[in-house]
């Protein structure tokens, strides 16, 4: 079955099963809730778990979808200073990962075996933020100036080279501050220390709510990494330890079938809706009010996979980006980082309730 099709035919599915999850949400304490401390718990840590670009994660929970599939799930966010949340599921503090597909490239690098289980977005999710009167449209017009990553050596700071070089700049060119995320990026912004800076939302939002900057460079979307890194850059996904996968089996499972589920529902429904499920403090912060938080997400929704299936293409665009960074110090065997079996099975689940159901 096609991807379009499959997607096509569960937007009736997904509205029932939001009724009953709607219920498990709202119910107070229930039979239902009894019943999840009987179910199996996975652990699983998010890189912010706030920041759009991973509410999957959220609302997979939010919409009872790990209860529905079986899975008492126990989410964490890192916090800055703190362990990443890759490194928390490489070392075995969680079972899971929330967090970037390219983190299993790097990890292959130091003989660690992590896969990539399903995946949740086809962008990295960030928008290039220039400053007002700047007149940067291309990263051509970087030369001689300073341009605002999260790190130096961190994925933003790879996505800069790698557009960069795409445009003929070499790092002697231009130069990369880290500026981190948030306040200090806007700061950097706001009094000329960078010319552009790379985030995502909400802080997108508030450098367009302060006037001090526009998006010049979409990385939002999937049309976007196509038009500025020459195809799609998976990003948003689950990572877990392949040892952990193999002797898990049905747990993985059923927590691709509950990402894969909420996959569909982001795809049938409005950002308005998706940020109803969300938790307040996610949609309405210093940052952004919940009208700006319904705005940026109808421009960035397109980032997500709707089926929770790895983009063709998108391994061998973020090994591209990881050759230019030079983070590639030995051979790389794309295949064993990620594997789409959990999620085609995801999806003939969803197809047989959908035939079930009518």
């Amino acid at each position: 079955m096609s991807r379009t099709t499959l997607v096509n035919r569960m937007t009736a599915t997904l509205a029932g099963i939001a009724v009953v999850a709607a219920g498990l949400c709202f119910g107070g304490i229930s039979s239902a809730q009894a019943a999840a401390s009987q179910l199996p718990t996975v652990t699983l840590m998010v890189g912010g778990i706030d920041k759009q670009i991973y509410l999957p994660y959220q609302l997979a929970k939010d919409l009872g979808y790990f209860k529905k599939y079986g899975v008492n799930m126990v989410l964490s966010t890192e916090h800055a200073g703190g362990v990443g949340a890759e490194e928390a599921m490489a070392s075995g503090q969680v079972d899971m990962a929330g967090a970037w597909y390219v983190h299993t490239i790097d990890f292959q690098m130091h003989g660690k075996k992590v896969l990539d289980i399903v995946q949740l977005s086809g962008a990295p999710g960030e928008r290039e933020m220039c400053a007002t009167g700047s007149g940067v449209k291309t990263p051509a017009d970087w030369k001689g100036k300073a341009v605002g990553v999260t790190d130096i050596g961190s994925g933003t700071d790879d996505l800069t080279l790698y557009m960069a070089a795409r445009y003929h700049l070499t790092p002697k060119n231009f130069t990369r501050i880290g500026v981190g995320a948030g306040e200090t990026l806007i700061s950097a912004l706001k009094h000329g220390r960078i010319v552009c800076g790379m985030t995502t939302q909400p802080t997108v939002n508030a450098i367009e709510k302060l006037g001090i900057g526009y998006s010049a460079i979409d990385l939002a979307s999937g049309k976007g990494a196509q038009k500025w890194l020459g195809g799609f850059w998976p990003t948003a996904s689950v990572l877990a330890r392949a040892d952990w996968v193999k002797a898990h089996p049905k747990l993985t499972q059923d927590v691709v079938d509950a990402m894969v589920a909420t996959m569909h529902w982001i795809n049938t429904h409005s950002a308005a809706q998706i940020a109803d499920h969300m938790p307040k403090d996610f949609v309405s912060n210093p940052l952004s009010t919940k009208a700006e938080y319904i705005h940026a997400l109808a421009q960035d929704k397109g980032q997500f996979m709707p089926d929770g299936i790895m983009p063709a293409g998108g391994p061998k665009t973020v090994l591209a980006v990881e050759k230019l960074a030079g983070k590639i110090i030995k051979p790389v065997n794309l295949a064993v980082t990620y594997t789409n079996k959990y999620a085609i099975r995801a999806n003939e689940l969803l197809a047989n309730e959908y035939e079930a159901s009518h």
